[in-house]
């Protein structure tokens, strides 16, 4: 008789992973702007329906505070390797002298390597209970994409992966990875939708960008039968996924007996990891209840948070998404090709906008050689080598232990290791022979913003 490896484990391991996801929505400073059209009327719930599977704009539009995981969700859960470890980083705080402890909940145990998986498997699942057939999407450095894939397979959905050009040429065995699960994997900008077609007439060398790969997924998604979008970050509901991480380590924290963390610590591109982790302890913090500094990392390659304007803006190039109220640097904006691809987004998440507008969480820019070093340095205390956009959380965390260490001052830093560089040695290895480029946008044109009505 089959033996399940899962009752195997103690059942505290297991009671570890919620049964709820947590939704931020009705605990924010205020309300969330609605996505709008460009007349100024309100995007109708109904109409995102013709994207996005109905549950999963159920989740996004809702007000309830917590909502149920479904149990093959969450059995799926389970089986890739829930609840992920919170890990101590002994070593690290001995290489650097300091008085402060560093905790990091690590994601990239996760087969996929990523955190990504917590909402593929969601929206797959979703998917499948509405007869969905198959699904679009895009992704950067294919973190996204390896996890919707995965998921596909699970829940017998087909998978097509726009893949941002210079990620695709950079990250080669990330598409190996997809294409293994069963997904097809194009690089875009494409010639198989018009947007895709459009871009290359203008730009046969364009390296694509999230918001080009987005614009081709949705015109695919409207444009075939039985089809609907996936989407890897930004959205709420895809936020409210990720909390299973941020709860999780709460409970681990707590059965460690550990005081509560002064500095929280996420990297940021559309804001899925940070959220994930973050928001469940934020929800303590808005309440008065912690008192964390939580900061956001993101490149100075692709500054949304530091040096974007707060405004309704498109989530992709061609500008075929509802417009949604967030800090962007404009849909247009094409990013260097630095090698943390999945932080490569104009824009990132509205419910984190306004936590920025509130000073809830402060954000801050690293630029690219500051993080590989930073990285390099971490892998060879703990071990682990970080995915380059877990990176940019790594060299915040230590920039914090070295302050602690210079003002003799106790801190208790937890920080989201969102996924591991195994599949990303590229950048390693242009790092090792100095051939990393710190490119930074002196500017940026904000001037085709779209001038929303109402």
């Amino acid at each position: 008789m089959a033996i399940d490896p899962i009752k195997l484990r103690a059942p505290q391991v297991e009671e570890i992973v919620p049964k709820h996801w947590y939704n931020i929505v009705p605990d924010l400073p205020e309300p969330v702007p609605p996505p709008r059209k460009p007349d100024g009327s309100i995007v109708k719930p109904e109409e995102l329906e013709a994207v996005f599977p109905k549950e999963l704009v159920r989740q996004e539009t809702s007000m309830e505070r917590y909502i149920a995981i479904p149990e093959p969700v969450r059995q799926a859960y389970l089986e890739i390797g829930r609840p992920t470890p919170l890990l101590r980083a002994r070593r690290l705080e001995e290489r650097l002298g300091t008085p402060a402890k560093i905790y990091y909940k690590y994601e990239g145990v996760i087969p996929t390597g990523s955190h990504k998986a917590n909402t593929a498997i969601a929206q797959a699942y979703m998917a499948s209970q509405e007869g969905i057939e198959r699904l679009t999407t895009e992704t950067g450095a294919g973190q996204w994409g390896s996890a919707l894939a995965l998921a596909g397979a699970l829940f017998g959905i087909k998978v097509r992966v726009y893949m941002v050009r210079v990620s695709y040429e950079q990250k080669p065995y990330r598409r190996v990875l997809m294409q293994i699960y069963g997904a097809e994997v194009v690089p875009s900008p494409s010639k198989l939708t018009s947007v895709g077609r459009k871009i290359l007439e203008e730009d046969p060398d364009n390296p694509g960008s999230l918001g080009i790969a987005i614009s081709e997924a949705i015109e695919d998604a409207l444009t075939n039968p039985n089809t609907k979008y996936s989407l890897g970050s930004v959205l709420n509901a895809v936020l409210l996924h990720q909390t299973v991480i941020g709860q999780e380590a709460m409970k681990q924290l707590e059965l460690l007996g550990e005081e509560p963390p002064t500095h929280l610590v996420g990297a940021v591109g559309g804001g899925s990891n940070f959220g994930g982790f973050t928001y469940p302890f934020i929800k303590e913090k808005l309440r008065g209840k912690l008192d964390a500094e939580v900061i956001a990392v993101e490149p100075k390659a692709a500054p949304s948070m530091t040096k974007g304007v707060y405004a309704y803006d498109y989530g992709d190039t061609a500008g075929l998404t509802p417009l949604i109220k967030m800090h962007t640097l404009g849909h247009r904006f094409i990013p260097p090709p630095i090698h943390a691809g999945g932080l490569r987004y104009h824009g990132v998440a509205p419910t984190l906008s306004i936590l920025l507008n509130h000073g809830v969480v402060k954000p801050v820019a690293y630029k690219q050689t500051e993080v590989f070093e930073a990285a390099r340095f971490f892998a060879q205390a703990e071990g682990i080598v970080p995915a380059p956009e877990s990176a940019h959380a790594v060299k915040a965390v230590i920039d914090l232990a070295r302050e602690a260490k210079k003002k003799n001052e106790k801190r208790i830093i937890v920080f989201n290791l969102s996924g591991h560089g195994l599949l990303d040695l590229k950048g390693y290895e242009d790092y090792l022979a100095g051939r990393l480029e710190d490119t930074e946008p002196e500017s940026f044109d904000l001037s085709y913003l779209p001038k929303v009505e109402g």
